[in-house]
């Protein structure tokens, strides 16, 4: 009997065993999926910086000089009345990749269409950025933002602490507001 419960002891182990190669298995595949993530993500965020800097050669000074800022790559949105857009970028704190953040914004009114924006929000001091990591900003329908363009950034002033810039990438729509946004943040641990 003892022999019996030796062997079943065994296989009991090895099927744990088993189960946690699998399971770390698993882990690393999704490990490795969001790091590969991060990095296209990351890439992209690059390529939307040189392509506001391209637009509007003034804005490099907000880049150098904000507290920190945020970079939506693509900021997708439709709407038939009732609109959506959502959007995934990362955040920057005095220049440096501080973590991940999304966008999304809901909209009812005289609205139609469908667009890709790209989309920078600049942060005027530590403490407004400091709020948007804990979830404490969201815009309203009266904050506006700047579209991108050849000196637009020289005469742009902050509003609540915020100055917001957009890059349209396509489509058409009726309606230049970023009023409803909402936004949510993930630090990164590296």
């Amino acid at each position: 009997m003892r022999d019996t419960l030796k062997i079943g002891s065994r296989r009991l182990a090895a099927a744990g065993l088993g189960l946690a190669l699998l399971a770390s298995g698993t882990g690393l595949e999704a490990a490795t999926k969001r790091a590969e993530e991060r990095e296209r993500l990351t890439e992209e965020v690059k390529a939307t910086i040189e392509l506001f800097k391209r637009t509007d050669e003034t804005i490099s000074e907000l880049f150098e000089t904000s507290a920190g800022f945020a970079v939506f790559p693509r900021v997708s949105k439709g709407a038939i009345g009732v609109g959506a857009a959502r959007g995934k970028g990362q955040v920057f704190d005095k220049g440096g990749l501080v973590g991940e953040t999304t966008l999304t914004q809901v909209t009812i009114g005289l609205q139609l269409g469908g667009q890709v924006y790209a989309e920078v929000i600049f942060f005027e001091n530590a403490e407004i950025l400091k709020d948007f990591k804990e979830g404490k900003v969201e815009f309203s329908a009266q904050l506006s933002a700047v579209a991108a363009a050849e000196g637009a950034a020289r005469n742009a002033k902050y509003k609540l602490g915020v100055l917001v810039f957009t890059l349209a990438r396509g489509g058409l729509m009726y309606e230049a507001s970023v009023g409803g946004q909402k936004f949510g943040y993930l630090a990164y641990e590296d």
